[in-house]
């Protein structure tokens, strides 16, 4: 994949997703490329996932009430794709620019306001432009279609709040029996459940509380969205640069308000002894093929799928804007108050699950067609010589 300037908006090798669009223009969306031909496509398909991550869907998200109906533009005829560039588009329809007149005087704090500006020498004049949340519309709808192949397969991916401020699953322990069984089973009916989308009944009331706490102060807090991907091919990943991990985190580090990323033990990994944390390797009685005993690993080794459940979680910031009015400075260096209007988020995991899932999404299915080509490539490659044999042992 071209990283050069001209690609900024592309994720992907062969399934290739380019968004368009900022938070207050006429329309945002996305041009997918490398769409494998004759998979039945409708709206139907695509709308599910965006009703989870549009605005307004609760007291504890932003009031902005915007119905993200996705249209297809291009690319299917008759439901069913033809394998050219799909556009999908959603027209933006609940703006109010009024609302940001006062970030032409002062950029707002931790918001990307001030480095638009320094890149580019101007910025959006109305909400986040492209920094805007509202920009991953095009990557939910991208992911859609992904997750159209992926139901062909078996492959699931599910993401949930895990925590909300300082309220958290209990991940003490690495490879707790409860949180094994909850990767293996949770379903996104039962995330969907609550508000907070969390599928531990035990907190959903006490993170609830923390979110409309601090929305009654008109202040903002962060949280942690943990994913599970679940019958995931192996020898999926691309060595060195583009380790599947890597692309994990590259995919979810862009996703806006982001701010860390682990993987299988992670953070919490590192306070064990290698000893403890080697994952030895056993024979699956159903399945016949090998597997290991603890996917501290989260299914991922060397950079590519080992066949287990690979599981992650991204930390969001608390939101940037918040209707408080704040000391700071104003763009020519002058102090001031910014006293910020507007509708947004208290807290933005509930609406970044889905988001979060997309992302994943597109890492599996660009993956996923780079092996299938590699397989296709080798399979009229005779086999190797016998004294070669060493190079490729037998597997179960």
């Amino acid at each position: 994949m071209s990283r050069g300037p001209t690609h900024m908006s592309t994720f992907g090798k062969l399934f290739k997703v380019t968004t368009f669009g900022e938070s207050h223009c006429r329309s945002v969306g996305c041009i997918v490329d490398g769409i494998p031909p004759g998979l039945q496509l409708t709206e139907d398909d695509i709308q599910p996932q965006l009703t989870r991550r549009r605005p307004g869907q609760s007291h504890l998200t932003t009031p902005r009430n915007e119905q993200d109906t996705v249209e297809i533009q291009s690319g299917t005829e008759f439901g069913v794709t033809l394998g050219t560039p799909v556009c999908l588009i959603v027209r933006n329809k609940d703006q109010r620019p009024h609302d940001y007149s006062e970030t032409d005087s002062y950029p707002r704090p931790s918001h990307a306001d001030y480095t638009y500006l320094l890149k580019y020498g101007l910025k959006a004049s109305s909400g986040g432009g492209r920094s805007s949340a509202r920009e991953t519309i095009g990557r939910v709808a991208a992911s859609a279609i992904a997750e159209k192949y992926f139901s062909l397969l078996g492959i699931e991916v599910v993401a949930f709040v895990s925590a909300v401020g300082p309220c958290s699953m209990d991940r003490s322990d690495t490879n707790s029996p409860s949180f094994v069984n909850l990767l293996q089973t949770v379903t996104r009916e039962q995330v969907d459940k609550s508000l907070i989308r969390c599928p531990d009944e035990s907190i959903v009331g006490e993170m609830q509380r923390i979110v409309e706490e601090a929305k009654s102060r008109s202040d903002s807090i962060g949280g942690v969205v943990t994913c599970v991907i679940r019958n995931v091919p192996t020898g999926l990943g691309e060595p060195s640069f583009d380790k599947l991990e890597a692309m994990l985190a590259h995919a979810m580090l862009s996703i806006p308000a982001t701010k860390g990323f682990e993987i299988g033990s992670g953070f919490q990994g590192t306070k064990l002894y290698g000893s403890q944390h080697n994952d030895p390797f056993v024979k699956d009685p159903k399945t016949g093929k090998l597997r290991t005993t603890q996917n501290y690993s989260g299914g991922i080794q060397g950079g590519i799928t080992n066949g287990e459940n690979i599981y992650f979680s991204v930390a969001f910031k608390p939101p940037a804007t918040i209707s408080q009015s704040q000391s700071t400075a104003s763009y020519e260096g002058d102090d001031g108050v910014l006293a910020a209007r507007g509708r947004h988020d208290p807290n933005v995991v509930p609406r970044a699950v889905p988001i979060v899932e997309s992302m994943a999404s597109l890492v599996i299915m660009d993956a996923l067609m780079i092996q299938n080509a590699r397989n296709a490539t080798k399979s009229v490659v005779p086999p190797i010589p016998e004294a070669a044999s060493r190079l490729a042992p037998k597997i179960a």
